[in-house]
């Protein structure tokens, strides 16, 4: 799972070679900041880049990096809005409208054991 404050920390320091971008997972766009960091241009980015993840909150960051998974997103889900969730599932793969597998991989989702 990735952190905002070492994604952070990263853009700052490191932001003209875009080792942020790579540790997101954005390769293609950490390629484009080492192809062009002598203009100075991609380390200015970074500065900003690196004050957005500072100032987003860790909902966001989890729902945009880490594909809405991590503590801070299955926290604010209440035990009574799991269990109403998993009641729906159930009876959705009961009548027929999600397969098995599909099930499976909701539920697991939803009790964040993946």
């Amino acid at each position: 799972m990735k952190s905002k404050s070492t994604a952070g920390i990263l853009a700052l320091f490191f932001g003209g070679l875009g080792i942020h971008k790579f540790y997101l997972g954005e390769g293609g766009k950490g390629i484009l900041y080492l192809l062009f960091f002598w203009t100075y241009i991609p380390a200015i980015i970074g500065i900003v880049e690196a004050v957005v993840f500072f100032t987003m909150s860790d909902a966001d960051f989890n729902a945009k990096y880490n594909h809405g998974t991590g503590i801070y997103v299955t926290s604010a889900v209440s035990a009574k809005d799991t269990t109403s969730a998993l009641l729906d599932l159930k009876q959705l793969y009961e009548s027929g409208v999600i397969t098995a597998e599909e099930f499976e991989e909701k539920r697991k989702n939803l009790l964040g054991t993946l």
